[in-house]
């Protein structure tokens, strides 16, 4: 996979996030990891396909899930990861996935993206590459985590 696949990722959360009122933000490491991504306690899956094919996998707490989504519905406490709460989470990786997908187009690369899967618990998942480049990121301190699995189709 190329590294250059991970600047319209990364712009995405910079565009995205703060008009959530998502604010505390920090970028951490760059890892490169197998195929296999064990959750954290809540994964988000997004297909991608088009000019590129493969899938972005977004993980975090579930601490940090039901946070994002009281931020994302106005301060609402959320003590559990309800439907309500599941729709926000979706909804913010649909947004950022879609705002990455802008990004690629200003490359003319052409892609459309799944609607979110949600699970939560302790599982893995399977991403569509062999390798996987995962930004760590920091939420209000909590992890926040974005594992690309995309290939150029030829």
């Amino acid at each position: 996979m190329d590294v250059k696949y991970i600047n319209p990722f990364l712009d995405s959360v910079v565009n995205v996030m703060p008009q959530l009122g998502i604010t505390n933000i920090k970028k951490g490491n760059l890892a490169i990891k197998g195929k296999v991504i064990n959750s954290p306690g809540v994964l988000i899956n997004v297909g991608i396909v088009g000019d590129l094919r493969g899938n972005v996998i977004y993980g975090t707490t579930m601490e940090c899930a039901k946070g994002i989504a009281s931020t994302m519905m106005m301060g609402m406490p959320v003590n559990e990861l309800d439907e309500m709460a599941q729709s926000a989470i979706s909804e913010l990786t649909n947004m950022l996935t879609a705002n990455a997908s802008m990004g690629f187009s200003e490359q003319s690369i052409n892609i459309d993206i799944s609607t979110p899967t949600l699970m939560y618990g302790d599982f893995t998942a399977t991403a569509s590459s062999d390798k996987v480049i995962c930004v760590e990121l920091k939420i209000n301190e909590l992890p926040f985590e974005i594992n690309i699995s995309i290939d150029r189709v030829l």
